[in-house]
């Protein structure tokens, strides 16, 4: 039982001057936020996302209203990583050169989807942004995963082969 002791003195950021973050960078200070405050807005962040991307299901026959949810509990969901490893790392990592494309397509699908949703006001245009913005989704979350990308292609690739 002693040796869990540490646990909640490390949770609540107490006993080290220079706390270490989930990616092993040291916290120069600049967030104020604890770790158990971190995973706390992590898993706030997720939630609320995941909860705003089932209810829209709700609205899926309103293309328009189904885009506005779906599209921020995307970008909650999405952003809840910056509560874990900081905004400016999240930002680099998408910015990599080996995912810059997905985050470039994931991105603008998602201002292609509210454009439509909001602005143009056009049913088609916004599913087809929608139908975009998920399968951009997929693509950077792929590329998170050693291999998931090419692994994925190489499966379509032979899916859709039509050589008999």
């Amino acid at each position: 039982m002693e040796r869990f002791k540490w646990l909640p003195q490390s949770l609540l950021g107490g006993g080290q001057d220079q706390e270490e973050d989930l990616l092993g960078e040291f916290d120069d200070g600049s967030c104020s936020l604890s770790p158990l405050q971190r995973l706390y807005g992590f898993a706030a962040s997720l939630i609320v996302g995941l909860a705003f991307m089932l209810l829209s299901l709700i609205v899926f026959y309103k293309p328009i209203k189904f885009a506005i949810m779906f599209t921020f509990g995307n970008i909650l969901a999405v952003g809840s990583t910056a509560f874990l490893i900081g905004p400016v790392q999240q930002a680099r990592m998408m910015l990599d050169p080996v995912r810059i494309f997905a985050t470039a397509v994931y991105v603008g699908s998602v201002i292609l989807a509210l454009l439509c949703a909001l602005w143009i006001h056009s049913k088609v245009l916004t599913l087809i942004a929608m139908i975009s913005e998920i399968c951009a989704l997929v693509w950077y979350s792929l590329s998170y995963v050693p291999f998931a990308r090419r692994m994925v292609s190489e499966l379509l690739i032979s899916c859709c082969d039509t050589e008999i």
